[in-house]
């Protein structure tokens, strides 16, 4: 019995592999991409821009705390695949608990 290819999926379907690396973002990019800050958002991003940068982080021609370890763990094909899936994420507007708020700030949408 042979295993699929997790490249092997069809246009608009994201492999559960590409899923569980898209996770592993979200500790620091937020669900799907969108942060809630201190990060880049990824959701919506051009797909060249987003593999431009992360080619970047494995070259070491950009440099980074983190994200050089990350961008060399992955092949080409998942950084493509990543691309894609992040591409397609819709950007969102996050706000916070007015608990959380500094005083005399507001949200996006006040």
């Amino acid at each position: 019995m042979g295993v699929a290819s997790w490249s092997a999926f069809a246009e608009g379907e994201t492999s559960p592999h590409i899923q569980v690396l898209a996770a592993s973002c979200a500790a620091c990019h937020g669900t799907n991409g969108n942060s809630v800050g201190g990060t880049s958002v990824l959701a919506g991003l051009d797909k060249s821009h987003f593999i431009l940068q992360m080619m970047a982080f494995r070259t070491g021609t950009r440099s980074s705390t983190v994200m050089h370890r990350h961008a060399k763990g992955l092949t080409v094909d998942e950084i493509n695949a990543l691309a894609d899936y992040f591409a397609e994420q819709p950007r969102q507007i996050n706000t916070f608990p007015p608990s959380q708020l500094k005083e005399g700030t507001k949200n996006a949408d006040e």
